[in-house]
């Protein structure tokens, strides 16, 4: 391996080669991808990559990548392959004249590959806690223990009001399912071992994104650090934290409200409306 210490530097990054890792810091600027400023750094042990490559890149540059092995990264296996080559947070697009520079390194890295294929646990540090993002329909958040949903009157279906917010102990948790925003209809669905409703609107245990909601470098590493905790087990810690804390006043009564528009649109029954009702003023 390269000296410990050894800086390569190209756009929006550079990458600090040490005896075991990679230690990846990302620039902070209007051009960095947003994923990247996010993610602040990465450092990637040598035993979680699978390959090194160096490619031409376009317009004049190379592009020096390494490849996690599967199941080391928990942001790579929560994005499952989703991530355009320019949101890619390990790839070092560096300009042309710099190729013989990254050919060294390129070769250093490889020789310091001792394993390959796939991880029986995550090698690389997954974002830290505490995490939220606004979907479109929820806002979502997670302590590292408990994931909550709180619905948005303005996009939540009538199935997640009748619902109710939801907490879900990473514990109760079998994975985490992300559909990246910038395709038709992306999501973030909780899994927990059981069948799954068709749509993710009428799913409690999801999140829907929509324009300018859910996007990538806040609901990916979002993703990520839940997929990393229920892989970990928090075990009974974790329905500790099930329970949340006791809710604002105006926010009940706002909740109440608009329950009330939907039992005089027809929508939720009698029944049901003196249930929920009853469901939220218990929470004060």
């Amino acid at each position: 391996m390269s000296r410990m210490g050894d800086v390569l530097a190209g756009f929006h990054a550079a990458w600090e080669f040490e005896s075991d890792s990679v230690l990846i810091r990302y620039e902070r600027g209007i051009r960095t991808p947003k994923l990247f400023s996010a993610l602040g750094e990465r450092r990637i042990p040598l035993a979680a990559i699978e390959a090194v490559t160096l490619e031409p890149g376009r317009r004049g540059t190379v592009v020096l990548r390494v490849v996690p092995r599967p199941g080391a990264d928990p942001l790579t296996e929560a994005a499952a392959g989703q991530l355009k080559d320019n949101g890619d947070p390990y790839r070092l697009v560096l300009p042309a004249e710099r190729e013989a520079l990254a050919e060294y390194y390129a070769d250093e890295l490889r020789a310091g590959l001792t394993e390959s294929g796939p991880a029986e646990r995550f090698l690389v540090a997954a974002p830290q806690v505490p995490l939220s993002f606004k979907a479109y329909d929820a806002k979502a958040s997670f302590d590292g223990r408990t994931v909550r949903f709180r619905w948005f009157w303005t996009g939540a279906s009538s199935a997640k009001w009748k619902a109710g917010d939801q907490s879900f102990a990473v514990s109760d948790l079998s994975g985490v399912e992300w559909r990246s925003p910038e395709v038709f209809e992306g999501h973030l669905r909780l899994l927990r071992g059981e069948d799954l409703p068709p749509q993710t609107d009428q799913d409690p245990a999801a999140v829907v994104f929509g324009l300018g909601y859910g996007a990538v470098h806040e609901s990916l590493p979002f993703a990520a650090a839940v997929l990393a905790a229920v892989r970990r087990g928090r075990g009974p810690m974790a329905a500790v934290a099930a329970a949340g804390p006791r809710r604002d006043p105006a926010d009940v009564a706002e909740r109440i409200r608009h329950l009330g528009d939907l039992h005089s649109a027809g929508l939720v029954t009698d029944e049901e409306f003196s249930a929920k009702k009853a469901e939220l003023l218990a929470e004060l």
